[in-house]
């Protein structure tokens, strides 16, 4: 058998596994209640056999893995997020609508009534149940299979008690089996499981009127569902839990540019986030660029374990070298405080006062950021032709006026569209926040957690996870926005600096 022939072989195999798990997917979703995301992944799965079983799609064959791969991976998750920005989802409003109203008319309310039981074993894994009133009323049930959803009528207890009922252990055995009995009395009054001794006496708080109306069973009230807000409420307007999602058009982004509690600090992180990627940007090249010339200068020895030491800071995972600044940079028990303290008497506050801590998370990041710089500017510089250098020389020019005059002016082209992507990653830059100062200081006069030195990206994520309200929606709008700053930076990029076009003949 031939390579040519194992390799086709091999690749029928592949294909085949992938066509058995997306049909496992899609009926494994069918059993969740996602429908209609099974049906998406049939589609998507005929859509895919088609192209690699037609010979017409022999191009969409290389085309479609990354196409795919788009599609789920950023496409996919914009959308989400995109619609998620358009309704009130949040730590209050996690349930759908039907949901919410299960929950309401699952909810039960007691008189204040509740009886003594006891459990026998009858055989045969069935069980009865006996209880005693605490007016000496004895009313017991017929025997029923533990385990399961039951709902057993009650009836007066004429027989003698069986000498041998389930001890405490064997009750909090049997507690989850229990939890699912409900045990009816004479007069209807339903007694569900109140501890181990006793059943309690409950009744459903609320009654179905119509889709959105609901009465209390404890006065008549009615409870109207408020499809805007996401809300339950009574007739007076106050709200009943759990609230429901609900779609709010654009309110989530009027709220950011027009509520002062959420466009005060918005404004402020948005300010910071571009003066922070600007800056860094600006620093990190400027010193990965004049190290990128200091290496290129032929009178230097070592070249090559300078390059490995400079490189080392980009080399090392953020996730390390981070927390050991943190740790240096510790106001009480730094060594950067210690050196300082020593030398000129002062312990500065790096992560209580806004402007050193902004100060400490620039000298961080740039120091994590420069060795990228140099590593490309090197390489740019190599391409320049000596013979420039030479000529400069000879007209007497220094090295300063080679970096301005020759270096500069012929890196800057090919290191412009690079800048702008170390620009929006710097933007985004979540993982220097949280590591090193979790946006601490904190704004002490914002209604929402935010803190000096939050970017955009941390801002986001602390509404989203760190606020007690949890605003998931209104982070999903913050992220929409930030996304459409970060791809208005991308298509710039291309449209100036004409990334994949051919050059002008």
């Amino acid at each position: 058998m031939s390579r040519t022939t194992l390799l086709v072989r091999l690749l029928q195999a592949l294909g085949a596994l992938a066509l058995v798990a997306a049909l496992a997917l899609a009926f494994a979703l069918h059993a969740a209640h996602a429908g209609g995301w099974a049906l998406a992944v049939i589609a998507l799965t005929a859509v895919a056999a088609w192209v690699y079983a037609s010979p017409r799609f022999m191009a969409w064959r290389y085309i479609a893995p990354g196409a795919l791969a788009a599609a789920v991976f950023i496409v996919f998750p914009m959308v989400y997020t995109l619609g998620i920005s358009f309704t009130n989802y949040s730590g209050e409003h996690l349930l759908s609508f039907e949901r919410a109203t299960e929950v309401l008319l699952a909810r039960g309310e007691g008189d204040g009534r509740s009886v003594a039981f006891t459990l026998e074993s009858t055989g045969n894994g069935q069980g009865r149940l006996r209880f005693v009133a605490d007016d000496g009323t004895r009313f017991a049930s017929a025997p029923f299979a533990l385990g399961g959803d039951e709902r057993l009528p009650l009836s007066s207890d004429t027989e003698a008690p069986a000498s041998a009922s389930a001890s405490l252990r064997e009750l909090a055995t049997a507690v989850p089996a229990l939890r699912r009995v409900t045990a009816v009395l004479p007069d209807g009054s339903e007694m569900r499981l109140l501890s181990l001794r006793r059943f309690a006496v409950e009744h459903p708080a609320y009654s179905r009127v119509d889709e959105r109306t609901l009465r209390a069973a404890r006065n008549g009230a009615l409870l109207k569902a408020d499809m805007d807000a996401g809300w339950w409420r009574r007739a007076d307007g106050t709200t009943v839990t759990p609230g429901f999602r609900a779609r709010v058009g654009l309110a989530n982004y009027r709220s950011i540019f027009t509520e002062a509690r959420f466009y005060q600090p918005f404004g402020r992180v948005f300010a910071w986030t571009v003066t922070f990627a600007t800056l860094n940007t600006l620093f990190t090249f400027a010193i990965g660029l004049l190290l990128a010339v200091a290496m290129n200068w032929e009178a230097i020895r070592g070249k090559t374990g300078y390059r490995i030491a400079l490189f080392l800071p980009y080399a090392v995972p953020a996730f390390i070298s981070i927390p050991v600044f943190r740790g240096l940079f510790n106001e009480n028990l730094g060594e950067i405080n210690l050196v300082l303290h020593q030398l000129f008497g002062v312990r500065p506050g790096w992560f209580s006062d806004p402007t050193l801590a902004r100060a400490m998370v620039l000298i961080v990041n740039t120091w994590l950021g420069y060795p990228y710089m140099m590593i490309l500017c090197m390489g740019l510089i190599k391409a320049i032709p000596g013979e420039l250098y030479e000529a400069s020389a000879l007209a007497g020019a220094g090295p300063w006026m080679n970096l301005w005059r020759i270096t500069l002016p012929l890196i800057a082209r090919p290191m412009a569209p690079l800048l702008v992507a170390s620009f929006a990653t710097n933007f985004n830059n979540l993982t220097l926040v949280a590591l090193l100062t979790n946006g601490a200081p904190d704004y002490l006069d914002t209604a929402v957690p935010v803190g000096a030195t939050d970017l955009l990206a941390s801002y986001t994520y602390r509404i989203a996870f760190q606020d007690s309200g949890q605003h998931y929606a209104l982070a999903c709008a913050i992220a929409s926005i930030v996304f459409l700053i970060v791809a208005t930076l991308a298509v710039a990029n291309l449209r100036l600096f004409k990334i994949g076009r051919q050059p002008a003949r």
